[in-house]
């Protein structure tokens, strides 16, 4: 396994973060139990949650991906070996089964906070992510930007760090970051970390070979302000394995729950295609090869993978290995410069 440090900080982790959304919902207990288990072997201490998983969301479901990573903490006794991270719930009537207070309000932040640390069985969590804008903002596959002048966002994030920087105070969180987040949502943070309030050290966004849309306006933000990248969706719902070109196989995600096409349109179909083909030609997987893509690009820290099976997760565990010739990255720009960003 390789390692970086989370930006700021002294924490390692590893460059491979195990994602566990499908726990809970497409995977049982003993399952996540299992894939901890691998992953911590191969050398993986970093995991992500949140607590409106497992996706998809329902609300008999929600937390139960937290309750699994906690059943196993509990078991092993082993929170000093792993770092995690997890997500507050922002606004939305799709979630309000969570909260009544959904958003990021002093009491939103005290109830979801309390409410994750129980479900994890921990005292703290290393980094507490905003898990998307409270604000109208293009994310969760949205191209572009529509203003709305009658929106009645008000900016209180000044409020949210001074709260944020109470759970630090305290020792129930380490860090903060941001996730589906757009360069100007980072840098409105770090016109307050300027200012003395507590510093977002990631955002955790989509990036894949079919969504790099980040690579325009984000990553200077990122290099500029040393702010780390948490690439999640690195295959784009599993489009990128190639699973999916000659058929929905039975089981899959997107056969499952049909509303989760966002990586399957024609466009994405034609570049995945055209990547399979540069895997062939290069004796590599489709799979390792777009993993390996992400992992080794000079703005990510860690590489969000998730998987239903412990086949492959060791797969995308070892996708940490492969090193892309310049040949390979030359042909994926090419196909970049021909279809851009077809799943965004």
């Amino acid at each position: 396994m390789k390692y970086t440090n989370l930006p700021h900080t002294d924490i390692k982790v590893s460059k491979i973060c195990l994602g566990s959304m499908t726990w809970g919902r497409q995977n049982t207990e003993e399952e996540g139990h299992a894939q901890m288990d691998f992953a911590l072997d191969k050398g993986v201490n970093f995991i992500d949650t949140a607590e409106m998983y497992s996706v998809p969301f329902q609300e008999k479901t929600f937390g139960e991906t937290e309750r699994i990573i906690g059943t196993w903490l509990q078991k092993n006794n082993n929170r000093d070996q792993v770092i995690l991270t997890s997500k507050i719930t922002g606004p939305s009537p799709t979630f309000e089964p969570i909260r009544d207070n959904l958003g990021f309000s002093k009491k939103a932040l005290d109830d979801a906070l309390h409410g994750s640390l129980k479900r994890l069985q921990t005292d703290y969590i290393d980094l507490y992510q905003l898990h998307w804008p409270e604000r109208n903002t293009n994310f969760f596959g949205q191209r572009g930007y529509t203003h709305n002048p009658d929106e009645q966002w008000k900016d209180n994030i000044a409020q949210i760090l001074k709260t944020l920087e109470g759970y630090i105070k305290a020792g129930k969180i380490r860090h903060i970051g941001l996730s589906n987040e757009s360069p100007f949502g980072v840098m409105r943070f770090m016109e307050e970390a300027r200012k003395g309030a507590p510093k977002m050290i990631t955002v955790q966004n989509p990036y894949s070979l079919l969504n790099r849309k980040d690579e325009v306006g984000l990553t200077e933000v990122l290099h500029r302000e040393n702010v780390g990248h948490l690439p999640y969706s690195p295959l784009g719902f599993g489009q990128l394995t190639g699973k999916y070109l000659n058929g929905t196989p039975k089981n899959s995600r997107v056969d499952l729950f049909p509303n989760y096409n966002r990586y399957h349109n024609d466009n994405s179909f034609e570049a995945t295609r055209r990547y399979q083909q540069i895997a062939k030609d290069f004796n590599l997987s489709l799979t390792q090869m777009a993993l390996a893509f992400v992992t080794d690009r000079p703005f990510v820290t860690s590489n969000i993978i998730g998987a239903t099976s412990l086949e492959q997760l060791e797969e995308n565990i070892g996708s940490v290995e492969i090193a892309l010739s310049d040949e390979v990255l030359k042909k994926i720009d090419e196909v970049h410069q021909a279809i851009p960003n077809p799943a965004p």
